[in-house]
């Protein structure tokens, strides 16, 4: 009896999911069986996330570079908050993971503290007198610290080896190239439906200029584009000029060509910084004063061909990239304008207008406000706007430690190869810093978790060379 009744019940129960299922896909339609399709792939995810906390990590910066672009095609779905989720994910399985042992003491190092610091001074500006929402600050302070905050000590402690780091470089190459064959796509074949529908919005008059298109690929919008491709640039161009194989050499270089062409094609000026200022920090940094003296005079004829030839100009990139250096050109006319209106509005104001003041989400949560309708244009003028000038002085000081910290650390490590793909990633920082001075970067998806990572790795390089020689020893 009991056998038969059991028999019963399975068909009974699997009739009813059916029947429930059924109902659902008939009134939600296309998203009912998109969700039927996605949930074992999602659950699957999640037990892959939840088995090392190394995962769900790299699962976010995986959905850094994709879930903005994803966005235009999934409008409803929130899926910006994507990388948040993941990294909620990475403490959960640190949490309840039982198959690492986590050794705390990494994060007794000055790379922690003024992560601390800065995280305790976005905290204290929800008491800012000025700030107009704490909803504007849940949002805000995600790109301006929670991120950093989160995914630095997360590195250090769960994603701490050279296997890590070279994982870390291949994500990064790997979304790279394919952001590049979506950018080349959009402007050879054309825009999609969801492409021209975010175009209509209201980014058209930015991206597309005398009927030349600024390529975003699945990006968030050109200007991020362009820096984020050009860091990935400066990464395989000083990974090409490193002491690998030479069939690693050419891929590296042939990813830095492709990578610094759809820069060029971004028309995004102050995305050139990023190669010029990170090709300098890798000159100084690598102390080989015969390559920094050729390093130098090649930067020297990229400046003299735009500033003084008007070569390459019938190419409306280039000329657009020419125009960077124009000290009449109307756009650098009038963020110097806005800059003025900054000094004088934050005169009597040290901490700022408050956190999600300026911007986008000044624009969402305090529209018609100074900070929400004057452009910052500029990562250290939104610090500015938004913290005041107490807190773009201690911005810029913590950026200054890391890159100062990070150097010495690269200058301990004796492997050429490890000692290479370091001074990648440092170049690529201060490239990506220097061109913050133009555009809001370093805050911004994927740029900023690339970033974070990287401090991490810099700071670990001793460490990093010391358990690859144990390893190599125990092998």
């Amino acid at each position: 009896m009991e056998y038969s009744r059991t028999h019963l019940a399975f068909p009974v129960v699997a009739l009813i999911l059916s029947l429930l299922i059924s109902v659902w896909v008939v009134h939600a339609e296309f998203l009912a069986i998109a969700t039927l399709f996605a949930l074992p792939i999602g659950v699957a995810m999640g037990v892959f996330i939840l088995w090392h906390p190394s995962h769900a990590l790299y699962t976010a910066l995986v959905l850094a570079f994709v879930s903005i672009g994803a966005a235009r095609y999934i409008p409803n779905l929130p899926l910006g908050l994507t990388v948040d989720f993941a990294l909620v994910l990475v403490l959960l399985s640190a949490v309840f993971h039982n198959r690492v042992k986590t050794d705390f003491t990494q994060l007794k190092n000055p790379l922690i503290a003024v992560t601390l610091i800065w995280m305790a001074y976005n905290v204290a500006e929800i008491f800012n007198p000025e700030a107009r929402s704490i909803t504007a600050w849940v949002y805000a302070v995600r790109g301006t610290a929670l991120y950093m905050f989160l995914t630095v000590p997360i590195t250090l402690l769960y994603a701490n080896t050279e296997k890590d780091l070279n994982r870390m470089i291949k994500i990064i190459f790997a979304f790279s190239i394919l952001a590049s064959f979506w950018g080349l796509r959009q402007y050879y074949i054309g825009l999609d439906y969801a492409e021209n529908r975010w175009l209509d919005q209201g980014s058209r008059s930015t991206h597309v200029l005398f009927g030349n298109l600024r390529v975003f690929s699945f990006f968030s919008d050109a200007g991020q584009f362009g820096a984020g491709i050009a860091h990935s640039a400066m990464i395989a161009l000083v990974l090409a000029l490193g002491p690998f194989r030479v069939k690693q050499r050419l891929i590296f270089a042939g990813c830095a060509l492709l990578f610094f062409y759809l820069m060029i094609m971004s028309g995004t000026r102050g995305a050139l910084m990023v190669p010029v200022a990170g090709s300098l920090a890798y000159l100084f940094a690598s102390k080989n004063f015969k390559l920094m003296a050729i390093g130098l005079a090649a930067l020297s004829l990229v400046f003299i061909f735009l500033k003084f030839t008007s070569i390459g100009n019938e190419n409306y990139q280039v000329r657009r990239l020419r125009s960077a250096l124009d000290p009449n050109d109307a756009s650098l006319n009038v963020r110097l304008e806005n800059k003025a209106k900054f000094s004088e509005y934050l005169k009597n104001r040290p901490f700022g207008g408050g956190i999600g003041t300026s911007g986008f989400w000044g624009q969402r949560f305090s529209p018609g406000t100074f900070l929400a309708e004057t452009p910052n244009d500029s990562w250290f003028i939104k610090i500015w706007a938004e913290m005041g000038i107490v807190g773009l002085y201690l911005h810029i000081g913590i950026l200054a430690f890391i890159a100062l910290l990070a150097l010495f650390r690269i200058w301990q490590v004796k492997d050429p190869r490890l000692r290479q793909k370091l001074l990648a990633l440092f170049s690529g920082y201060v490239g990506i810093a220097a061109a913050s001075l133009g555009n809001p970067l370093l805050g911004q998806m994927p740029t900023g978790i690339i970033l974070y990572m990287s401090w991490a790795y810099l700071y670990l390089a001793p460490s990093l060379e010391t358990n690859a020689t144990k390893l190599d020893n125990h092998g």
